[in-house]
């Protein structure tokens, strides 16, 4: 068994390997899993899918819908509803994560939203 100190070096050059990888990753692939450049977006922006994706209430983002107002999402951060299997896209992960705390309660605001929205 290794004392503190070996495995406290030997766990730092771990990590340093990995975010090594991860930054060559970054600068050998571009956003769509080429090689190349990073895209315009930056390494940080998730893949905008080639084939167009539909998610409910016409691809707009949940939480605005839910407060009555279109948010156009391009389904590149999305959510998939495991006892629906219905498809939600949002327009930021910020809102992702603050869906996910209740999306069930989210889907019913939004589902009461809709029909207003919808006829605009």
């Amino acid at each position: 068994m290794r004392s503190g100190g070996a495995w406290r070096a030997g766990a730092a050059l771990a990590l340093g390997l990995a975010v090594a990888g991860l930054a060559r990753a970054a600068l050998d692939v571009d956003t769509l899993g080429q090689p190349g450049r990073a895209g315009p977006d930056g390494i940080w922006k998730a893949v905008v899918p080639p084939k167009g994706m539909h998610g409910e209430f016409d691809s707009n983002d949940p939480i605005g819908v839910a407060a009555g107002r279109r948010i156009a999402a391009d389904c590149s951060i999305n959510w998939v509803d495991p006892d629906e299997r219905k498809l939600y896209c949002f327009s930021s992960a910020t809102s992702l994560v603050f869906f996910l705390e209740g999306p069930h309660a989210w889907i019913e605001r939004a589902r009461k939203q809709w029909p207003g929205l919808a006829a605009r």
